[in-house]
This record gives structure tokens, sequence and C-alpha cells, in this order.
């Protein structure tokens, strides 16, 4: 399971990411430069969501300002199906 910023797809939809950086199995090692070719990482989405809430507090010491708000980021849960290699 990975957590990943939000897609857009709706849960249960297959998910392909194909522009991959490194690659490790045992022994075989890839590095890309900038990208491994040949390699692609397919999974399912699970779950949208939000994370916690985060509260974000500004303020100006001796001014009288002060500005509070919350945030929370939108994610998306992929399950990891399989790695395809060519």
């Amino acid at each position: 399971m990975i957590y990943v910023e939000k897609l857009g797809r709706n849960d249960g939809d297959t998910v392909v990411f194909d522009q991959i950086l490194t690659y490790c199995a045992g022994e075989d090692i890839r590095i890309g430069d900038p990208l491994v070719g040949g390699v692609r990482v397919e999974g399912k989405v699970v779950k949208n969501g939000k994370a916690r809430k985060i509260m974000v507090f500004k303020y100006n010491a001796k001014k009288n300002y002060r500005r509070r708000q919350g945030h929370r980021q939108p994610y998306t849960k992929i399950q990891i199906d399989r790695i395809v290699v060519a």
C-alpha cells in the first residue's frame, strides 16, 4: 500500500506507473538516466481520502494580527499488484 497525492481516479480503478526512476530486485539494480526503460508498476486504487487536519497559525507580535486556518491534504491510497519488467 502506498499513499500518493490525489490522482482523481475512482475506487477500484487500475493505475499504471510507467515513469520509474530506480528498480532494484536482488542483484538486478537499474538506475534511470533519468528514467528506467522497460519497467512499470501496476496497482489498484483502494480509496480516496483526506489526511489528518493540521492547523496553520500566523501572527505578528505586538500588532494584534492573528489568523488560524485548518488544512486537510487529499490523497489516494493505492495497492501495488505487480511490477512488470520487460
